[in-house]
């Protein structure tokens, strides 16, 4: 009873990790912020997996923190490449940057799909693996179904978000209006800048594709058999990793080929924008951006004011905990970064030490 309880604990954990992590990327306007909130919701499914107690969830909990590693690497690589040639990543002052950095832009499509959970890359397996995990809680007639449930549910619904989120920094960054970049001369980003994105993009589709062979068979099954004994046999569902891929590279291809094939028949006409009858002057403030997407959602009920703290730092434990230790002000001060400062403070301990051994 005691570890059925202890595991409720942890899937709750996991499950609100994973809902306010992805709930504060939403609203976030940094490339670099937004993905650090999305690292902590990420870990959210690490401890669900682990909380769920079967073989399967826990191994996927661990697979998830492998692909966690290397999707969310490759991530900020990508905004590395992007701080470093456009010079922010404020999502704001970015925008269609994929014609400019075609191999950084296809190489965040992968790692975005990835932490999305989207098949057939390494993330969808590992949460398909926890999901699997708290479905089979779901059939122990001892453990809270009600608790397993919602966190399922939980796990579904932020999956559903962070793709949401992703599409709006792809959009933001990459995609929407060009913001003028031409005049700056941005390009692609150097080749030794490029080589670890696309190594670690790799690494998501090979993951994605071999997991059961690779990954799963050598590292994360090892790991947990010797207690918890797990075979491939033991992937519920039907999910033919090879089969399914064939089949959305062949719906994508035969889109790719009807667009070519039917694009000089529509008719468009490009036209400038208007504001009160008036061309709208081509400006930057004018250009419309993927910040603003999900803005209805922090007008939403209570949120508004969680959203409000949070931007205060209400919520971070380093910033509440200064106001309570007021002693770390006086660390804070003899840690001013003055090399002599540190060197008196090295002497005195060290003449410290010394009168202490003499005793």
């Amino acid at each position: 009873a005691m570890n059925r309880s202890l595991n409720d604990v942890l899937m709750i954990a996991g499950a609100v990790t994973m809902i306010v992590g992805v709930m504060m990327a939403l609203v976030q306007h940094n490339m670099k912020r937004l993905l650090g909130y999305h690292a902590v919701s990420q870990v959210g499914y690490m401890v669900l997996g682990l909380g769920t107690g079967s073989a399967i969830g826990i191994a996927g909990g661990l697979f998830h923190m492998l692909n966690h590693v290397v999707y969310k690497a490759c991530l900020f690589f990508v905004a590395g490449n992007v701080e470093h040639q456009a010079k922010t990543t404020e999502l704001d002052e970015l925008g269609g940057l994929a014609r400019l950095m075609p191999v950084t832009y296809i190489a965040c499509v992968i790692a975005s799909l990835s932490i999305s959970g989207v098949p057939p890359f390494n993330g969808f397996v590992s949460k398909w693996m926890i999901y699997q995990g708290l479905v089979d809680r779901l059939r122990i007639p001892s453990a809270d179904r009600s608790i397993t449930a919602l966190c399922l549910m939980a796990a579904l619904f932020a999956s559903a978000l962070t793709l949401a989120s992703f599409m709006k920094l792809l959009h933001a960054v990459f995609l929407g209006q060009r913001r003028g970049w031409e005049k700056f001369h941005l390009k692609e980003a150097p080749a030794l800048m490029l080589i670890p994105c696309v190594f670690l993009a790799l690494i998501c589709v090979v993951f994605g594709l071999g997991a059961v062979r690779g990954p799963l068979k050598h590292l994360i099954f090892p790991a947990i058999s010797p207690s918890l004994p797990l075979r491939a046999s033991d992937l519920t569902g039907a999910w033919s990793p090879v089969p399914a891929t064939m089949l959305v590279g062949t719906g994508l291809l035969l889109g790719a080929v009807a667009f070519f094939l039917f694009r000089g028949r529509l008719s468009l006409r490009r036209d400038a924008s208007y504001v009160g009858g008036e061309v709208a002057p081509i400006l930057d403030e004018n250009a419309v951006t993927g910040t603003d997407f999900y803005t209805t959602v922090q007008e939403l009920g209570p949120l508004p004011k969680v959203y409000e703290a949070a931007a205060k730092g209400r919520f971070d434990l380093y910033e509440q905990g200064k106001k309570v230790f007021s002693f770390s002000r006086f660390l804070q001060y003899l840690h001013n970064g003055v090399l002599p400062t540190y060197l008196v403070w090295m002497l005195l301990g060290i003449a410290g030490l010394f009168l202490a051994l003499l005793r």
